[in-house]
């Protein structure tokens, strides 16, 4: 009997074994999710944003240095050509200009004596009792007494203009978009203190997207009325930090009823290339995770990404190009942050188009 013993217990072993092994997960339901197709970009117009500026938006500054003793406008303002909006503590260029007055009154007193000089000179030389190199001596001294006095003429008008320049007034009609000058303040020759927007024509700043190259004409929309935007110029290189092309436009019409700095919405035609390739999706349907945005596609029954650049993006759709993309094509629209590659999903069954 023992030797029946062992063989018992190995099988009685192994049995035990088997029932304490886990059973195999049944977990390989795929991932519902919800999918949207990507829709053509049929119009081939780009809607920005851009704000109202002046044509012209000039510095104020002081022409001289000093301490800023009143201030008499504010931001917002509306001025009128030669209006005062600064003046400097005019104490240190009023004793300038006295001491320049003072330099005058000599230089011209210095030439009254040498012309005196010069004329009991010509009529000792008339008699013979004064040499001819003696009379030129004089004359030329004559010559530097004017040349002084005429420099101090000089500089008395320029510490005449240096204190009237301690005013500082409006170069033209326009309003202030800008004041940062404060009484007590010591400003340096050219440092504004203020921003004057002229009267005159109005224009619209509008920041494209860096593989947009901004177009020759454009419309500026106001509900039902749209205002013909004409290309001014553009920034000779894209912004370094947010990647778009700056360009100014005219209003080829008048606008009346919009301030200054206004946002506003303005539409461009998209030259064939921009506008070829490119669709439109829901917001949600981007994944920007990685080193760039992306979107999910369904392959196979896996999730898999696919890398997009966007072009423009919108409270509810983004524009994005891409290889591999096609019009009527299924994306993944929502949840995208959780998706990783190769996981199993199935599509709910769609009810529209973005």
């Amino acid at each position: 009997m023992p030797h029946l013993a062992l063989p018992l217990l190995m099988l009685l072993l192994l049995a035990g074994c088997q029932e304490q092994a886990p059973a195999p997960s049944t977990d390989t339901e795929p991932r519902w999710v919800r999918t949207a197709t990507l829709t053509a970009n049929a119009a081939a117009t780009l809607s920005l944003t851009g704000v109202l500026r002046a044509r012209y938006e000039t510095p104020q500054a002081f022409r001289v240095s000093g301490r800023i003793a009143t201030r008499h406008v504010d931001a917002g303002q509306a001025v009128r050509q030669g209006e005062v909006l600064f003046t400097l503590d005019p104490s240190d260029l009023e004793e300038a200009l006295a001491a320049a007055r003072a330099e005058l009154a000599a230089a011209e007193a210095s030439l009254a004596v040498a012309e005196a000089d010069l004329a009991r000179d010509r009529q000792l030389l008339e008699k013979d009792y004064l040499s001819r190199q003696a009379f030129e001596r004089a004359e030329l001294g004559v010559r530097e007494a004017t040349t002084r006095r005429d420099a101090a003429r000089a500089r008395v008008a320029q510490a005449r203009n240096a204190l009237e320049y301690s005013t500082l007034r409006a170069e033209a009609d326009g309003v202030l978009i800008e004041v940062s000058g404060e009484p007590g303040q010591v400003v340096g020759v050219g440092q504004a203190v203020a921003r004057l927007a002229q009267e005159g024509p109005r224009e619209v700043e509008v920041n494209f997207p860096a593989q947009s190259r901004p177009p020759e004409t454009g419309e500026l929309l106001l509900g039902e009325r749209q205002i013909p935007l004409t290309r001014r110029e553009v920034a000779g290189a894209a912004d370094p930090a947010s990647r778009t092309w700056r360009a100014r436009y005219r209003l080829e019409g008048p606008l009346e009823e919009r301030g200054l700095g206004d946002i506003v919405e303005a539409r461009f035609p998209l030259a064939d290339g921009e506008a070829a390739g490119q669709f439109r999706v829901p917001v949600a349907a981007l994944d920007e995770r990685g080193d760039g945005a992306q979107l999910w596609r369904i392959v196979e029954g896996q999730a898999q990404p696919l890398a997009v650049s966007v072009a423009r993006i919108t409270r509810e759709h983004a524009r994005v190009s891409g290889e591999g993309l096609e019009a009527g094509q299924a994306v993944i629209s929502l949840g995208t942050h959780l998706l990783t590659p190769g996981m199993a999903v199935r599509p709910l069954e769609e009810k529209g188009t973005p």
